[in-house]
Parts: structure tokens; C-alpha cells; sequence
């Protein structure tokens, strides 16, 4: 007889003839179950498959207290910065046997409470949050880990609080690809920051300055322009054509130009383009990241590689150690990697000549 709906414990019992405590007993492996005989192992399970009866993971959490789940927060999934970590994120929980529930905050602080709650209602056992370059008030957080809810933050690094972070070297990143160019003959470089508002920014100007104070490289302010803060994550694109387009107007003496992030560099090869100028041969152009859009752009774009793919996979491993730490009752230690980028040298950049 063809059978509807979720099959129980109990349908389970009455095609087998045993009682559904017996049942109960064999099919969640109890460890009372080595005292069942193994032709009546074998009828409940041959009855169970029968049926196709599933265990139900949602019951055998509450009793284990244990749910296999780690609750996943994005603040924006159309991000291109989000993708790639979480890849690396859901494969290394994958290899662990746990599930990722993703959650997309959509840059509004009402839907991130409100997601967190569900999560923390679903028994999550840590919390990883893929954290963009967008300014979210994050600090309700810190209280997670007190709660016995290990949280990581992955894409950005907080020197205060109570957090688990991976970030990306930011400051040696922006020093790097400043001594690109600098070793490419330029010494006329306009800059596009980031927002005032973000570490990120903070850390990748002061790479810049640092590296500019070593070589003696003066910085134009006529040549500095900052990026506006949005909730967008790629208005970033439309701001970099707007200031470059600006920066063209009042000065245009560049032959080089450092972008805050990619989105921002594509914007400006589109003002270039704009202005009939040609990239590399006329201005040089570098962006920071490595968003899938930098390798397929024309010209391909010049940047800084973060490895996000490899961040994602290093924040599972350390939500993974912290839940491991809980059940063997260990005090959970504050920990904040930070991982080198890498330059990569394409074709929107060349020597001066």
C-alpha cells in the first residue's frame, strides 16, 4: 500500500511487529541495541527500509543536544567578495560532516537580528560571518561566544572585542601593489580610498603611506579621493567612474591609479575609457582582492589577491575547534589570523616609459 507523508517510529513498529521503544533503540543505534537480537535488528531494519523511513536529525539533536549545523551570515550574497569564501567555508564543513544554513542579512540591520535569532532557535553550534566591506553594526555579537555559540568573523578584523577573526593582511597587500608600480616607473599616482569609516581603509592607506614615506614618493591630495558610503556592495563600480572622472577633470596628470578594491578599479577603466585614454599604455590601473570580474575584464585587471576561498575554509576549521573545545569543557581562546595577499600582475598595468 502506497504510504503518504513522514514515515514515524510508530509506522515503523507496527509493520515490524515490535514496539516502538525496541524500534526506537535499534534505528538510533542506543547503545542498548547490542542486547537485540540480530534477527530482530534485521526485521526492523529490512520493515524500516520498507517503509522508507528516514531518521528525523531535528528529534535526534534535542536528545544529543547536538545539531551538526553552523549557522552561516551574509551580509549581502550578491557581494562578489562573498562567494568564493563561502565555497571554501562549505566545503570544509562539508568534509566535517556538518550542514551550513546560510543566512543573507540584505544590508539591514532588523533582518540580521532577526536571522540571528532564527539560527540561534535552530541550534546552531557556532556561528561563522562573512563579513563584507560594508558598515554593519556587528557588536551584539561579542555575546555569542559567552553564550556557548562560537562565532568567527571571516573578511574583517576587529583589534577590540571579544572575536574570532580572518582578514587578509591589508596593510602589506596596499604596500605591495604601491611597489608595483613604483618599480613600473610611476611616480604621478592618483588614489581612490575607501570609506573613512572602515578598518580595511584604514590599514590599506596606511600600507600605501608607509611604503610612499620609505621611497621618498609624494602624495598629491589634489590626486586622493575617497569613496562614499553605501549600502550597495557594488556602487563601489559607479563611484569609481564618478571620482575618476573627477580626478581627470581637475588634474589628469596620472600615469597610474590605486583603487580601494576591484569594483572600484573596473570604474575607473571605465572613466579612462571615457576619456579616450588608454589602459595600460596611458594610465596603469590596480585593485585590490581579486573579485572573478578582475581576470575578465579588458584589459584584465592588476590586483591584490585575497585568498577568500582559503579564509572561508580557515573559518570553518576554527568554528570547528572552538565547538570541539565546548564539549571537552575548555575555555575557548580569542583568535585572529591574518592571512598575506598576493599580487597579481595583468595586463592593466606596465612600465613607464
Amino acid at each position: 500500500m502506497a504510504r503518504t507523508g513522514v514515515v514515524t517510529i510508530r509506522d515503523v513498529a507496527r509493520e515490524s511487529g515490535y514496539s516502538a521503544s525496541t524500534v526506537s533503540i535499534v534505528l538510533n543505534g542506543a547503545p542498548l541495541s547490542r542486547y537485540i537480537p540480530g534477527e530482530t535488528k534485521s526485521r526492523i531494519e529490512t520493515a524500516a527500509k520498507r517503509l522508507g523511513y528516514r531518521p528525523n536529525p531535528l528529534a535526534r539533536s534535542l536528545r544529543s543536544q547536538r545539531s551538526n549545523i553552523v549557522g552561516v551570515m551574509v551580509f549581502d550574497i550578491m557581494d562578489p567578495f562573498c562567494t568564493p569564501m563561502l565555497r571554501g567555508l562549505e566545503n570544509a564543513l562539508y568534509r566535517a560532516n556538518y550542514l551550513s544554513l546560510l543566512a543573507d542579512a540584505h544590508n539591514e540591520a532588523h533582518r540580521f537580528e532577526s536571522y540571528l535569532e532564527m539560527l540561534l532557535d535552530r541550534r546552531v553550534e557556532g556561528l561563522v560571518v562573512i563579513a563584507n566591506w560594508l558598515v554593519t553594526d556587528i557588536k551584539l555579537l561579542t555575546d555569542l561566544t559567552e553564550c556557548h555559540v562560537p562565532t568567527i568573523i571571516a573578511g574583517r578584523s576587529f583589534e577590540n572585542g571579544s572575536l574570532s577573526t580572518v582578514s587578509v593582511d591589508n596593510e602589506s597587500g596596499a604596500s605591495t601593489a604601491l611597489e608595483h608600480l613604483y618599480r613600473l616607473g610611476h611616480r604621478d599616482i592618483a588614489f581612490l580610498r575607501g570609506p573613512k569609516a572602515l578598518a580595511s581603509s584604514g590599514q590599506r592607506w596606511k600600507g600605501i603611506r608607509t611604503y610612499a614615506q620609505k621611497v621618498g614618493l609624494a602624495l598629491n591630495l589634489k590626486r586622493i579621493a575617497e569613496l562614499p558610503e553605501s549600502l550597495d556592495p557594488n556602487s563601489s563600480f559607479e563611484a569609481g567612474v564618478q571620482l575618476t572622472m573627477e580626478l581627470l577633470g581637475q588634474d589628469g596628470g596620472f600615469t597610474a591609479l590605486m583603487a580601494y578594491d576591484d569594483m572600484t578599479a573596473l570604474g575607473a577603466l571605465r572613466a579612462l575609457k571615457k576619456k579616450g585614454l588608454r589602459v595600460p599604455e596611458d594610465c596603469s590601473v590596480v585593485g585590490f582582492d581579486d573579485v572573478a570580474q578582475a581576470s575578465l575584464s579588458v584589459p584584465s585587471l592588476t590586483t591584490v589577491r585575497q585568498p577568500m576561498e582559503a579564509m572561508g575554509n580557515m573559518s570553518a576549521g576554527m568554528v570547528l575547534e572552538a565547538i570541539k573545545g565546548l564539549d571537552q569543557k575548555k575555555e575557548i581562546p580569542i583568535v585572529r589570523k591574518k592571512v598575506a595577499a598576493e599580487l597579481v600582475v595583468r595586463e592593466s598595468t606596465m612600465e613607464l616609459k
